[in-house]
């Protein structure tokens, strides 16, 4: 952690101890509120609750980062995520299942329920075809394009595509983006947040004011990471080069089908003799 003042928001450690603390929910439901943009005014948030067993098979467990319920009774999961996975938006459907049947009452019921909104925020590009940081699904009807329900939402927001400088900051939740993005790479707080919510943010994050047990458990968390950050950066290498591998043979064998010279071969893809004499 050399040179590091404030702790890193993408380790789970990190995240929780911002936005998982009673003590601290200030940060959450302002950050909460700037991500709904007036859409909701949430005064205060229950933490629930962040481990859920599944009633299934191999009993399955969710642990969630941030689980609660707003004062007006509505669910919300945060979640930091810095993996890609295959079945990613199976993994947010199937988290939003937990607060939908708690809300299930025994004896009559008229199945009413409260809004569910799970929220992923994310350490890698999830839509390579849009250039938006922040998305929002709900279930559509497909026929009318319209909402056919709207208790059911799944935003995601893509961190490395927000690249907003601090001059650049405009709205609130511009501010909470940079901060989340940038947090562990500054040395002091930005002149652009001046809000009082930022000031003791930038108070509670400092590593240093860490009691030794925090400061313990942010540094293996830290640690696990930079592991798994490093294992991916490792295999995307590994994959690019392989890519531009199977790219060059593809333009070899084109080239030596239309009888182009070996030498003009080996000098437009890179391979060596063996590899063009396999094609």
């Amino acid at each position: 952690m050399t040179g590091q003042r404030y702790i890193s928001p993408y380790t789970d450690f990190g995240f929780k101890y911002i936005f998982g603390s009673e003590l601290n929910k200030e940060y959450l439901i302002s950050f909460l509120n700037a991500l709904f943009e007036g859409r909701h005014n949430i005064k205060d948030v229950t933490y629930q609750n962040s481990e859920h067993l599944d009633e299934v098979v191999y009993s399955r467990r969710a642990i969630f980062d941030v689980y609660c319920t707003t004062d007006k009774g509505d669910h919300i999961i945060v979640e930091m995520q810095n993996v890609d996975q295959d079945y990613f938006v199976d993994r947010m459907v199937y988290y939003s299942t937990f607060p939908i049947r708690e809300q299930a009452k025994r004896g009559d019921w008229d199945y009413k329920l409260n809004p569910v909104y799970t929220i992923g925020i994310l350490n890698f590009i999830f839509d390579k075809n849009s250039e938006d940081v922040h998305h929002e699904a709900k279930l559509m009807n497909v026929a009318t394009k319209e909402v056919f329900y709207d208790k059911l939402s799944f935003i995601t927001i893509e961190l490395p595509k927000f690249n907003k400088k601090e001059d650049e900051l405009v709205t609130l939740y511009d501010k909470w983006l940079f901060v989340l993005r940038n947090l562990s790479r500054l040395m002091e707080r930005p002149a652009a947040l001046q809000e009082r919510v930022f000031a003791s943010l930038f108070r509670h994050a400092e590593i240093d004011k860490m009691q030794p047990n925090e400061r313990r458990q942010y540094e293996k968390s830290l640690f696990d990471y930079n592991d798994i950050n490093n294992s991916n950066v490792k295999h995307f290498r590994e994959g690019k080069e392989e890519g531009a591998k199977e790219k060059a043979i593809e333009i070899a064998r084109k080239l030596k089908a239309a009888g182009v010279d070996e030498a003009v071969i080996l000098a437009t893809t890179g391979l060596t003799k063996e590899e063009i004499n396999q094609l």
